[in-house]
């Protein structure tokens, strides 16, 4: 509890320097500043073949401060919340200001748009961990692991991470806002061999509350049987063929989308979906709808890093796009007004209409499972698309073997509309709950 105190304190304390930063900005006569500052304090422990390979504790975080004047913009940042170097970074960023070109899109949030009055959203779960503890736990995970099977022959190791830490962000708006959080994570990297061949594969569970993640043996026992499944993989011959993501890398896959509608690709004209405002993007049974004020929940939100209020809305209805994502400075360019994506997005949930993950493999019946994807070769300008994959062949909905060293290709603006279902094992792993991704068809290429 004394550490959870401390937390709170000390965002307490940064709030009121906050305070004095902006009231110094205002005396040095600039049109308008803000100022946030991020702290992240706690452990992380890495255990390998049933040794400590590192401990480290962590305590980060440095307050910065933009300043506006007359269309020109100035930021500087400090670690030190000391009185002389707080002046100092607020004169450093009037100054730069000086000196940097006039832009009529720059600013502060407009203030009616401001969270000012942020709800509590309960993202605060500290979990007091001694060393020896967080060491024993990585430990069982790792150790549950290389007990699964006599091929699980050796470890990459197994990773505690426990964490809190604030958020404070206040402008010469008005408003000073701020709250703690917290984040906890597991993972283990395991590696099969079965003569020749040897495969790794991996786990991880992550929450804001230590109590809710999976537990130590679990997660060592999925990394265990991912690994295992990719022995002896085979390669495919090159040909079209339905493809399912499935969803615990289903993610990715919406990433590409969220690249599409943000507005510094859409201002500068590097997006395949310019102008798809109220267009039919995917098929009519989508809908993607944004949650940022989910209680706990690892993308929630009352505001974002521009103090603006973030609110319910649904991104695709019925397979149209309903909104851009914008932050103050793009939707200035665009024209339009903010949506509160400033710093990313928050809790999206993609509905689902395939049923279970089995459901899902009798709809692919006869194509490829995709498990994990590598490189990056997606151009968000025209949405061509070709990555590297590993996997698994089906046959009548039923996994016959792994597969690997193979590409994937299509064009984005093809594969979101060529989406026959998506599942309703829903991962719940980050900020974009999905369920697994049935394509009707994609180009597979064996290498």
């Amino acid at each position: 509890m004394a550490e959870s105190n401390s937390i709170i304190k000390q965002m307490e304390q940064v709030e009121s320097r906050v305070a004095e930063v902006l009231a110094l900005a205002k005396f040095l006569g600039v049109d308008g500043a803000e100022v946030s500052m991020s702290k992240q304090q706690g452990l992380s422990v890495c255990t390998r073949l049933g040794e400590v390979e590192t401990v480290e504790f962590t305590n980060d975080g440095a307050l910065g401060i933009t300043v506006y004047q007359q269309g020109r913009k100035g930021s500087a940042s400090t670690a030190d919340l000391s009185d002389k170097a707080l002046k100092q970074t607020v004169e450093a960023a009037v100054n730069i200001a000086k000196f940097t070109s006039v832009d009529d899109c720059s600013g502060l949030a407009d203030k009616n748009l401001l969270a000012m009055n942020p709800e509590s959203l309960d993202l605060y779960h500290p979990k007091q961990l001694s060393t020896d503890d967080a060491i024993a736990i990585a430990k069982e995970c790792e150790m549950a692991s290389l007990a699964t099977d006599k091929r699980i022959t050796n470890s990459d190791g197994a990773t505690l991470d426990s964490y809190e830490g604030f958020k404070v962000y206040g402008n010469s708006h008005g408003q000073l806002v701020g709250y703690p959080s917290s984040r906890h994570s597991l993972s283990c990297v395991a590696i099969a061999s079965d003569n020749d061949d040897m495969q790794r594969d991996y786990a991880y569970t992550i929450d804001r509350r230590f109590d809710l993640m999976d537990s130590a043996i679990n997660v060592g026992k999925k990394a265990a049987h991912e690994a295992l499944s990719r022995l002896h993989a085979r390669k495919l011959p090159t040909g079209k063929v339905p493809v399912m993501f499935r969803a615990d890398i289903a993610n990715t896959f919406w990433g590409h989308f969220i690249a599409a509608i943000s507005g510094g690709n859409l201002y500068r004209k590097s997006s395949f979906l310019l102008d798809a405002l109220g267009q039919p993007i995917f098929p009519e049974f989508i809908t993607i709808a944004e949650r940022p004020h989910i209680k706990s929940a690892l993308a929630s939100s009352s505001f974002d890093s521009e103090g603006v209020a973030t609110v319910d809305r649904n991104i695709i209805e019925q397979g149209d796009l309903a909104t851009y994502l914008l932050t103050s400075y793009s939707a200035r360019k665009l024209g339009l007004t903010t949506t509160g994506h400033a710093g990313g997005i928050h809790n999206w949930l993609i509905s689902a209409n395939g049923g279970n993950f089995d459901s899902m493999l009798q709809q692919l019946g006869t194509g490829l499972l995709v498990t994990e994807l590598m490189g990056q070769g997606v151009n968000v300008v025209n949405g061509d698309y070709s990555r590297g994959a590993a996997g698994f062949w089906v046959e009548n909905g039923i996994i016959q073997y792994p597969v690997s060293e193979i590409t994937i290709a299509g064009n984005l603006k093809d594969m979101f509309k060529g989406i026959v279902a998506v599942g309703d094992d829903t991962d719940m792993h980050g900020s974009i709950r999905t369920g697994s991704i049935l394509l009707a068809e994609m180009q597979v290429a064996g290498n």
